[in-house]
């Protein structure tokens, strides 16, 4: 018998009340800086890779410690709120993966934990069939949709 019941662990409706509440909360407090990237303009502007991040945070450095040095082209005020939001912003985004992580483990567990069950169910009620038990027939020819017998094909690859 397989392993059944991986995550007994199940929020309670006030927790799920408090969760989906500070979702909202954390909705509302982001709604202005919500922006619609259109998937050309996520192409055009993109997220600076690594090397280039180094290159802004080098060049934040040397305007802190020696602004002398510094274009007088650039708005470093300006320039000071975007690297202090983009610093904001991948510490949260780093957070919120972390919470959908642990919410996809916990959700992968339940639906394992229910695809076993509705296996065994499935399985008593071929039992049952058997057994010429009114009902059963309707509810496995139901259920036996979902198991083909021949093996399906897979697409072809270029």
């Amino acid at each position: 018998m397989g392993l059944t019941n991986l995550n007994n662990t199940h929020l309670t409706a006030a927790k799920i009340t408090d969760a989906q509440d500070a979702l909202t909360a954390l909705e509302t407090a982001l709604q202005d800086i919500q922006v619609n990237l259109s998937a050309e303009d996520r192409k055009k502007y993109g997220s600076i890779n690594e090397q280039n991040k180094l290159f802004v945070n080098k060049v934040a450095d040397f305007n802190k410690n020696t602004p002398q040095l510094s274009a007088t082209d650039v708005d470093w005020a300006e320039f000071d709120k975007d690297y202090n939001s983009r610093l904001v912003y991948e510490g949260l985004i780093a957070r919120l993966l972390a919470v959908a992580t642990n919410l996809q483990n916990a959700k992968i567990l339940h639906d394992y934990d229910n695809y076993q069950a509705a296996l065994t169910d499935y399985d008593y009620s071929n039992y049952k069939q058997g057994t010429n038990t009114p009902g059963y027939e309707v509810k496995v020819n139901e259920l036996k949709q979902f198991f083909t017998r021949t093996p399906q094909e897979t697409p072809p690859t270029t």
